[in-house]
């Protein structure tokens, strides 16, 4: 087993030292090469196989991806009302086949200058927002350091393709204040649809309150009139069918056969309160005078 592995790697190497005697190097797709000669930069070598004669001084620098790369940075800031949040850019970048060897031999650490760029924007931009206007115009800020970017970048054979602004993280203690600033602006507002619920409920139960009475007031003066109209036609008839009577004696009788009747009531109810009132022959006839007196009184007011 050991033998076959170093057959393998003997194997690799042979191939490799070949391909270096025959002066032949493979570019991997979506890469490209960059060749000098003594040490000064030649050209830039597409994927595919080149004829590098390592004899006359060619030789290869070393490779450049041209995949698209995402850098996210973190970045610590204070907004125009003093808050501290930490802002979190994603950066996709790449770089350019015809400006090769800018992005090789210009930038020792791509990384690390696209970083100090994002800081020095989103430390420019944001202290100028308020927290809420921060979360408002994470756009805006992004594109500011798109811009930014790409003035900067394109110099070294870098193409910036989207900048995108994904969090803004304010302070632990700062999302307890906002989360309960809107929890109390919610309440007030449900506080204040409950009071107006409130109100039109009185409102709806005074209006039918008032309809209530108004209809028992109605129907209580239909009462009333049916009474005069009933009281009236048995006087009008007891006084035809019974010669030498008079209105007076017939209502006379008619109250008193009321009084019975009401006194009848009284006693016949299980849960009635004790009424004391004259019960005597010739009361009849004071309850009768003071009946007849007050509805006498209430038709001449």
């Amino acid at each position: 087993m050991l033998w076959g592995r170093n057959c393998i790697h003997l194997m690799y190497y042979s191939g490799e030292n070949m391909g270096n005697l025959f002066c032949c190097v493979q570019v991997d797709q979506s890469t490209v090469a960059i060749r000098e000669r003594f040490g000064k930069f030649v050209d830039v070598l597409e994927p595919g196989c080149h004829c590098l004669p390592w004899f006359l001084g060619h030789q290869l620098a070393g490779h450049l991806s041209l995949r698209l790369q995402q850098l996210d940075v973190r970045c610590e800031t204070k907004t125009k009302d003093n808050v501290f949040v930490n802002v979190v850019a994603s950066i996709q970048y790449r770089a350019l086949a015809n400006k090769a060897d800018d992005a090789f031999y210009k930038l020792t650490n791509t990384r690390s200058q696209i970083q100090a760029y994002v800081f020095d924007v989103i430390r420019a931009s944001v202290p100028k927002l308020n927290l809420d206007a921060a979360f408002e115009q994470k756009n805006e800020i992004a594109k500011a350091v798109e811009d930014e970017l790409e003035k900067a970048m394109s110099a070294y054979g870098y193409e910036i393709v989207q900048t995108l602004i994904v969090d803004i993280e304010p302070d632990v203690h700062v999302k307890r204040a906002m989360n309960e600033i809107n929890a109390a602006a919610r309440m007030r507002v449900a506080t204040n649809e409950k009071a107006e619920a409130e109100k039109i409920l009185q409102i709806k139960r005074a209006e039918g309150e008032a309809e209530s009475k108004y209809l028992s007031g109605l129907g209580i003066a239909r009462q009333r009139q049916a009474i005069v109209d009933g009281l009236r036609d048995s006087v009008l008839g007891f006084s035809v069918n019974v010669p030498g009577t008079t209105a007076k004696d017939v209502m006379d009788m008619v109250l008193v056969t009321q009084y019975f009747d009401t006194m009848k009531e009284i006693g016949a109810a299980s849960k009635s309160s004790t009424v004391f009132i004259p019960h005597g022959p010739g009361a009849v006839r004071d309850v009768a005078s003071q009946i007849r007196d007050g509805l006498l009184q209430g038709s001449y007011q």
